[in-house]
């Protein structure tokens, strides 16, 4: 369940923010989401992307600013500069809990305030945005020319977003066109991913084009084709969480890391001592159910049971992966075979299905009581082959590494190590 947290900005103010944690186990990283303009930290955008996150490893914290939502303070007196000055505050409290964020990411307005600080905060390695205003005067043409005249005249005015009624301030006018975040981005070197959609009909894809050219490398661009502003689909807040995940995982070491390099150095009881770690997985419990993070090398996944009986469905099962790994291997074979004979062949696809079936169903199976596994491979081959050369690729596809694997004499053995 998220956790309830709260800190309070440079006017003593209190602000209300909800931690996002994955169950069990070290996260792989910490996050702090800054939501878009008079929004919310339960936005769609920010809850969505937050849990995604969460169910991926990530520890994230989404807050709402002054004056929004549950947190204290005046909308009204606030602007953009207090939007960052809450950020500080936001990671300041963080820090004190002993988990800096690593990882800015900001959506719409939000994203230009993360920009905006990125460089001032050393335990910031990553900054991502969504749906980004290149400059923070871009939230002007919001306010129709009436509003706009008022402000002028009066110093205030009452303008709709989003179906609600805010005061906005001749000050936040000022603040938004005084301040620049463009000047700042050239000279930050912290890898930067920029996520938008190019049918954006509140903030124009040009404004990510104008961050892509004015920020360092290294700079990341992703299209969320289809997607509105607010990320309302939650296939698409979907996809940006596995994309940041993704993109996050190339800078940010994975908790399995720390549990290798310890059992390699550890002379007396590691498996690895005297070896290449290449070659070997490690499976990590995240939570006290079935969720596992396994880690193979650079790669890391997740596996999972489905809910119904009992997991959480964050990732493949087991069977699933073994599945995956007879899959896999035969359409490699198949493809190093075609490649070898210069066979024309398009393309290969490999389907399985694991079962537990009678053994009097079994025509092959020598003993003919109790159950036995099945698992039935199908194979679909593309391409102008002779009905001879697809019956040799079925043989072929028999020699795969793990398919003898499955079928030879194996020995597992079981022991118990210490992780010092």
């Amino acid at each position: 369940m998220p956790k309830k947290f709260e800190f309070r900005n440079e006017n003593g103010e209190t602000l209300s923010g909800v931690l996002e944690e994955p169950i069990g186990g070290t996260p792989r990283g910490v996050a702090l989401f800054a939501h878009c303009f008079s929004c919310g930290k339960n936005v769609l955008a920010a809850s969505r992307v937050s849990r995604g996150l969460r169910d991926r490893g990530f520890a994230v914290l989404r807050f709402d600013f002054t004056g929004i939502g549950e947190s204290e303070g005046e909308f009204a007196d606030t602007n953009f500069s207090t939007n960052v000055s809450d950020l500080r505050a936001a990671i300041n409290a963080m820090r004190q809990q002993g988990m800096a964020p690593g990882i800015l990411i900001g959506h719409s307005l939000g994203g230009a305030a993360v920009l905006d600080i990125a460089d001032e905060i050393e335990e910031v390695k990553l900054v991502a945005t969504i749906g980004a205003p290149s400059e923070p005067r871009h939230v002007v043409h919001l306010f129709d020319e009436t509003a706009m005249q008022q402000i002028e005249q009066t110093g205030q005015a009452e303008v709709s977003l989003g179906g609600r009624p805010f005061i906005i301030k001749k000050q936040f006018l000022d603040d938004v066109t005084e301040t620049s975040v463009l000047k700042k981005l050239g000279a930050s070197g912290k890898p930067l991913l920029i996520c938008h959609s190019p049918t954006d009909q509140v903030v124009g894809i040009d404004n990510a084009q104008k961050i892509y050219r004015a920020a360092s490398h290294p700079k990341s661009f992703v299209s969320l084709d289809g997607a509105d502003h607010l990320l309302r689909r939650k296939e698409d807040a979907d996809f940006v969480a596995s994309i940041v995940s993704s993109w996050a995982a190339r800078y940010l070491d994975s908790p399995d890391n720390d549990t290798q390099e310890t059992a390699a150095s550890n002379a007396n009881d590691s498996p690895a001592a005297d070896e290449d770690l290449a070659g070997i997985v490690t499976v990590t419990e995240r939570n006290k159910v079935f969720t596992q993070d396994v880690s193979a090398g650079r790669h890391h996944l997740v596996a999972d049971e489905p809910v119904s009986v009992g997991g959480e469905d964050l990732g493949v099962t087991p069977y699933d992966l073994l599945l995956s790994a007879l899959g896999a291997c035969t359409s490699m074979t198949l493809r190093m075979y075609a490649n070898r004979k210069g066979l024309a062949v398009d393309n290969i696809q490999v389907k399985l299905k694991h079962d537990r079936i009678h053994a009097t169903d079994c025509e092959s199976c020598e003993d003919q009581t109790g159950k036995v596994d099945q698992i039935r491979r199908w194979i679909r081959i593309e391409g102008d082959l002779t009905e001879a050369q697809r019956e040799r690729m079925l043989e072929i596809a028999d020699m795969c590494p793990v398919h003898r694997t499955l079928h030879n004499q194996k020995q597992i053995t079981s022991e118990f190590i210490n992780f010092k």
